[in-house]
């Protein structure tokens, strides 16, 4: 017997901006949305998890989970982001104690020191020098949400779609294998920005983003704690791929996916 795992790739619904490409969600505390996000619940329930990782860091663990233990005694108003929205909604109705910060945020790595050379990792100023903007992610990656495009001065962009779509049928769409099959090989193209002994793609997709999927499934092994742990981790949909893959190729998990839970009529 393994410990199961179900990993809920996400939007992020508070729309934080923290992206290079920002998907655009209407205010998830309206009332429709709410009664979606209740359905979206009734959806997972029947996982039965016995844990719930969610995308934060762990310096944050002390205030969060004061914010939840609030939130046990109709103290506290849920905030927009999934982590609450999702999360604690769901532990709460579980019953469960606490909830677990399982992300890792690079900007905390001593990597990135001052006095670390931040050319060794800057993909968009050497693919600018070196004419290699080609292997940089672009807009047309993510043209299977129709919508309008907005670009920030920072050069950060917006996409908002210009249909309503279901939370139910947008998780159903984030979690499907293909589109973050189809998310990972961006980044093994922008793995290639470079020349010579010069790899800033492969620096930056290796220690940023690799090394960041890398401690989440650490992160994870470390709330583990029972061959009959049932754990639902709920993280932005673009980190799914590489961290299921660490947890399949382990050995040491039974992940399941949340389409068996999304597609099924609760009621």
């Amino acid at each position: 017997m393994k410990p199961t795992i179900m990993i809920l790739g996400s939007g992020h619904l508070a729309n934080p901006g923290k992206d290079r490409f920002n998907f655009r969600w209407d205010d998830v505390l309206a009332d429709r949305r709410q009664r979606e996000i209740e359905q979206l619940i009734s959806h997972l329930t029947p996982f039965n998890p016995n844990k719930i990782g969610i995308q934060a860091d762990q310096r944050f663990d002390t205030e969060i989970n004061a914010n939840y233990q609030a939130y046990l005694k109709d103290a506290y108003n849920l905030k927009r982001w999934e982590g609450e929205q999702i999360g604690f909604r769901l532990a709460k109705k579980m019953k469960h104690p606490n909830i677990y910060c399982v992300d890792y945020s690079p900007e905390q790595d001593p990597f990135f020191l001052e006095d670390f050379d931040q050319d060794l990792i800057d993909i968009d100023k050497f693919a600018m020098e070196y004419d290699q903007e080609h292997l940089l992610p672009k807009i047309e990656d993510f043209s299977f949400l129709d919508g309008k495009t907005e670009e920030e001065d920072d050069g950060r962009f917006w996409i908002e779609s210009q249909k309503y779509e279901s939370l139910i049928d947008m998780y159903i769409r984030y979690n499907d294998p293909e589109g973050r099959r189809a998310d990972h090989r961006v980044y093994l193209r922008t793995a290639k920005v470079g020349l010579d002994d010069h790899y800033p793609g492969a620096n930056w997709v290796g220690h940023q983003w690799y090394t960041r999927n890398l401690k989440i499934f650490v992160n994870l092994t470390r709330i583990t704690e029972s061959d009959e742990d049932r754990i639902l981790v709920i993280i932005g949909a673009g980190l799914v791929y590489l961290v299921q893959k660490f947890l399949e190729e382990s050995g040491n998990y039974n992940v399941e996916s949340p389409l068996i839970y999304l597609s099924t009529n609760c009621r």
